[in-house]
């Protein structure tokens, strides 16, 4: 085998170290990731590091970065799944704040989960992106990749179930909107705390009825502010999603 190229050792060392940080989890942080130690883990020594990186902190910042690039699969992947059978928007709804909250969740529930891992640790990492710019240009990618996908997918939610935006609201500004809501309950799995459900039987035909999760319903909430319907005849119809279009 010849010998590593420098770029072949900086890849193998910021690798090994995004497998320390995912196996310790989010609590352990970039900081507690000792560089003499992921030298030990892959067989080499000090001076193939300090070649790379003038010293630890440097070798951290690359190492934030690269957990906040990470990626296993599509930002969308898991709810798509989750809504393929949806016949509704309200099945939309429930369905993909449930898989939210549960993908969050198994942060906890399963240490295997390398995927839900890689997600809140990249999302602890980004509310700590002001202490390298680097970071910062890193989280802000990672950021417009997400809503850039899930405007995308909403975009065609809407046109199979007949919805349109309200104006002047564009279909980017709800992604916005969900992603700051779901990303702060995602912050609320990672401190360890439940997420409501409730099973609501409610008499009101424009109510929800069923098991929803406090994300659901806070989704559902805002649906009205977003989205009317294309055949409504009233340009100020609200979206009724209980209805079952």
């Amino acid at each position: 085998m010849g010998r590593r190229t420098a770029e072949e050792t900086r890849r193998l060392l910021i690798d090994a170290g995004l497998q320390l940080l995912l196996e310790r989890g989010v609590s352990a942080g970039v900081q507690h990731i000792r560089l003499q130690e992921v030298l030990r883990t892959v067989g080499l020594t000090t001076g193939a590091a300090y070649r790379i990186w003038a010293d630890q902190t440097e070798y951290h910042r690359d190492l934030a970065i690269a957990m906040v690039r990470l990626r296993f699969a599509e930002p969308t992947a898991s709810a798509e799944t989750a809504v393929r059978d949806a016949t509704s928007m309200d099945d939309v709804i429930r369905a993909a704040a449930l898989d939210h909250v549960t993908y969050a969740a198994q942060f906890h529930l399963d240490p295997g989960s390398r995927d839900s891992h890689a997600f809140i640790t990249a999302l602890a990492l980004r509310t700590a992106a002001g202490a390298w710019p680097e970071l910062r240009e890193a989280s802000a990618a990672r950021h417009a990749e997400s809503v850039a996908a899930f405007a995308a997918f909403y975009a065609e939610l809407m046109e199979r179930f007949g919805y349109r935006m309200r104006e002047p609201m564009t279909v980017r500004d709800l992604a916005e909107a969900l992603a700051a809501i779901g990303e702060g309950f995602a912050i609320r799995a990672a401190e360890g705390l439940d997420h409501p459900v409730y099973v609501l039987s409610e008499d009101d035909e424009m109510a929800p009825t069923g098991q929803w999760t406090l994300f659901g319903l806070t989704v559902r909430a805002m649906s009205d502010a977003f989205m009317v319907r294309v055949a409504a005849t009233d340009p100020g119809e609200e979206l009724s999603a209980g209805r079952g279009h």
